[in-house]
């Protein structure tokens, strides 16, 4: 018994359980409550307004930058496309998106055109699958009236 009152000596023994405490204190001063209760002095203050807008100023300028050297680039450039497939007129080369090129020879409205692959083999063609406007050529004229 002797070897066992001795280790029980030498162990830690656990100290009963105490009554459970009222609500933690607040906190006071610029430390944190640690998650057991009391103020941890060591612990650093929140951040401030200042502080957190200083972190969020390097994404904003980064989000500028990407704007400027990509979105409004390729914005214009699809304006661009855009306007030059509205103003395909008779005498234009362009490409299909089937890898089609021929020569406009009519309008027929704000959504066809009709285009010449080979000579007097004339396809009737949506504006939409128009890929490129290789060259603007000068409008065909137009045969004169017969005079009577």
């Amino acid at each position: 018994m002797n070897l066992i009152s001795d280790a029980m000596a030498q162990t830690p023994q656990p100290t009963p359980p105490e009554a459970p405490a009222a609500a933690p204190a607040a906190p006071t001063g610029t430390g944190t409550v640690a998650p057991g209760g009391p103020v941890d002095p060591t612990a650093p203050p929140p951040p401030t307004v200042p502080e957190m807008l200083g972190q969020l100023v390097p994404i904003f300028v980064v989000m500028g930058i990407v704007y400027i050297l990509v979105i409004r680039p390729r914005a214009r450039k699809e304006r661009e496309a855009l306007s030059s497939l509205r103003n395909v007129r008779r005498g234009d080369t362009v490409v299909t998106s089937g890898g089609i090129i021929g020569k406009v020879t009519k309008a027929i409205d704000d959504n066809d055109v009709e285009i010449e692959i080979a000579p007097n083999i004339r396809i009737r063609l949506a504006r939409a699958s128009i890929t490129e406007v290789r060259s603007k050529g000068e409008p065909v004229k137009d045969a004169p009236a017969a005079k009577s």
